[in-house]
């Protein structure tokens, strides 16, 4: 396959962030960065691509060369497949790289097979990074392409074990499904989206529905051994210890809690938060 180009975060500010995906210098939305930017502009203009934001929701994507359908880079000790999608997201959340690193920790270090869930589990990074640490994979998202993508990523990355079931379904639906079922799980990975449509056409709306889902999700936790929970988010208002709350209200149980902020270094050692995390470790 030769040498794959490791993703890197350039530079941030004035609401947009400059990235090198692989080989493709690019340049996306950022609307938390209100800062200047630090790189001068020569760096900014020498670009690939620039996704534009649309006004009236969604964007499209300016290229300065012929559009990729997709390409390779690496991060988080994975090799992913970048598509860049009309909603200005290339199939991968750099963000994650510490929760990804975090969840090998937890499933390497247990003594027996651990079985987890991953929901709305996208193009698969948690899945693949708990798949390499030895863990029996569920992959859940309501996207059939996303399933298929993750698919896809997982035969580029020979060395991780192909114990991954990819299902696409309705979380909600799913998860209480498996309550029925008494099936069990010794880890839930989940990172839900603001507003959504399940497979079946079903609507999600976090303020609405997330609770619920964190109930149903309690019933289906195998709490006879250790267990964990990762919960992570992008709505704004979900803040790292609001998520830390909900889960402790809902499990009832005192977990090792961790919580704040997704990071991605900059090049310049400068930190890029984007978006916000729980980490409950029951023992």
């Amino acid at each position: 396959m030769g040498q794959i180009e490791k993703y890197k975060l350039l530079d941030t500010g004035n609401q947009e962030k400059l990235e090198q995906v692989g080989k493709y210098k690019i340049i996306r939305p950022a609307p938390v960065a209100f800062w200047n930017k630090s790189l001068s502009k020569d760096e900014w203009s020498n670009v690939d691509g620039v996704y534009i934001r649309s006004n009236k929701g969604g964007g499209h994507w300016e290229w300065n060369i012929r559009q990729p359908e997709s390409w390779m880079t690496e991060w988080g000790g994975l090799n992913l497949i970048v598509k860049p999608t009309n909603f200005g997201h290339l199939g991968f959340f750099a963000e994650q790289i510490d929760n990804w690193q975090w969840l090998k920790n937890v499933i390497s270090s247990q003594k027996e097979e651990m079985s987890v869930l991953n929901l709305f589990a996208y193009s698969g990074g948690s899945s693949l990074s708990m798949a390499s640490a030895g863990a029996s994979v569920c992959h859940l998202d309501a996207a059939k392409g996303m399933n298929e993508w993750g698919k896809k990523i997982l035969e580029s990355n020979k060395d991780i074990p192909k114990n991954i079931r990819w299902i696409t379904d309705d979380a909600t639906k799913f998860v209480k499904r498996e309550s029925r079922r008494k099936q069990k799980y010794n880890g839930i990975v989940l990172d839900p989206p603001s507003y959504g449509r399940g497979s079946g056409g079903q609507i999600w709306k976090i303020e609405e529905d997330l609770v619920p889902l964190l109930e149903e999700i309690n019933n289906i936790i195998d709490k006879s051994r250790p267990f964990f929970i990762l919960f992570s988010c992008h709505s704004p208002g979900f803040s790292g210890s609001v998520l830390s709350r909900m889960l402790s209200d809902i499990v009832g149980l005192k977990p090792k809690i961790e919580y704040g902020e997704m990071i991605i270094p900059e090049n310049s050692g400068k930190l890029f938060a984007a978006g916000s995390f729980t980490r409950h470790l029951y023992n």
